[in-house]
């Protein structure tokens, strides 16, 4: 090596020192070069095989921007192999960058492709990084599933309606979506199809005359229901509502008639205690007046012996007209006593 160092310096016409230096930097990238050829040997051929376009400075630049480039050949081989033009390596850094799923996004655009339906890259993305899984969506296009109404996960296995004859119908219902692509993005999602749905069969069951019609022609609230139009501004498109199980409940009506009936026994029941302690507070009332007027003729009675003893002192009354008053009073108990009431005995 001391020998050759010398021998390249003089080939490139530097002293000895300079020509060391340059050679172990040109050592140096060669040494980077082998390791990143070492590193991405494999991504490299799999990209130059298929035709990818992905270069080695490409896949090391990813690196330096924190992306795997593992990822993104993958992503662009299975484009180019299902003929996809649109999708590009920029497009799928873009999107790796911003916190998507790029093989994901290019999975779904080939399912759409093969299943003719139209999905853009642009779109793909966009569905990818709202949260919504964009393969699920276009699988569920191409394989329509079922939403079960009401939700049983949520402990709610029927749905309770009341006909016009007061009896309680209760329903379940079996709800075949399709993902509608283009809303998906800002489209309700399945909560509010099963609660549309729901308030659609209440609905239903509300405007029938009996429960028996409800009973003899369920299809009769899945046609109301499909006809309303339920998945408007929904990410879904609703193929079909099929009634699974309709049974009858209660008779709500006669129930509330009841209850009725018992608060109007309560109304009567508090009016008439109202009236009856209104006639005890009246009774009281009457006799506490008599009392009062009683204390009046006792205050008036106690005015007579004050009047008596000044006619007395006045000589407005003599000693003989006291005793004629005296016998005329005594006179007049012994009539009260002789023609008073006599015991049962006859005394």
């Amino acid at each position: 090596m001391q020998s050759f160092l010398p021998i390249v310096a003089e080939v490139l016409g530097m002293p000895d020192p300079i020509g060391w230096v340059v050679v172990a930097v040109l050592g140096l990238i060669l040494l980077a070069l082998f390791i990143a050829l070492m590193k991405y040997f494999n991504l490299y051929i799999q990209s130059l095989t298929t035709r990818a376009g992905i270069g080695l400075a490409q896949m090391v630049g990813m690196s330096f921007q924190k992306v795997n480039p593992a990822i993104i050949v993958r992503a662009k081989v299975q484009a180019v192999m299902a003929g996809l033009d649109q999708v590009s390596a920029d497009g799928l850094r873009s999107h790796y960058l911003a916190g998507g799923d790029p093989i994901k996004v290019v999975v779904s655009l080939i399912a759409a492709d093969r299943a003719n339906i139209p999905l853009d890259f642009k779109t793909a993305c966009a569905i990818d990084l709202a949260g919504r899984d964009v393969l699920d969506a276009v699988q569920t296009s191409v394989n329509p599933k079922v939403i079960d109404c009401p939700d049983t996960k949520k402990g709610k296995s029927e749905i309770a309606g009341v006909a016009k004859n007061g009896i309680q119908v209760l329903a379940r219902a079996r709800v075949t979506v399709r993902t509608n692509i283009s809303r998906l993005v800002g489209g309700a999602t399945e909560e509010t199809i099963i609660a549309r749905v729901g308030e659609g069969i209440v609905a239903a069951i509300g405007a029938a005359e009996s429960h028996k019609d409800v009973l003899e022609s369920p299809d009769r609230i899945s046609k109301t229901v499909l006809a309303k139009g339920l998945d408007a501004g929904t990410s879904f498109e609703i193929v079909s509502i099929d009634i699974a199980d309709v049974d009858v409940g209660t008779n709500i009506g006669a129930r509330l008639q009841a209850d009725q009936a018992e608060a109007d026994k309560r109304v009567a029941q508090a009016n008439a205690e109202k009236r009856r302690a209104m006639a005890v507070a009246f009774e009281q009332e009457q006799k506490a007046e008599v009392m009062a007027n009683r204390a009046k003729v006792v205050a008036a009675e106690a005015q007579i012996p004050l009047a008596m003893a000044e006619a007395f002192r006045a000589g407005r009354l003599g000693v003989m007209d006291y005793y004629n008053m005296k016998n005329v009073i005594a006179d007049t108990d012994m009539r009260k006593t002789l023609g008073g009431p006599t015991d049962k005995d006859g005394k």
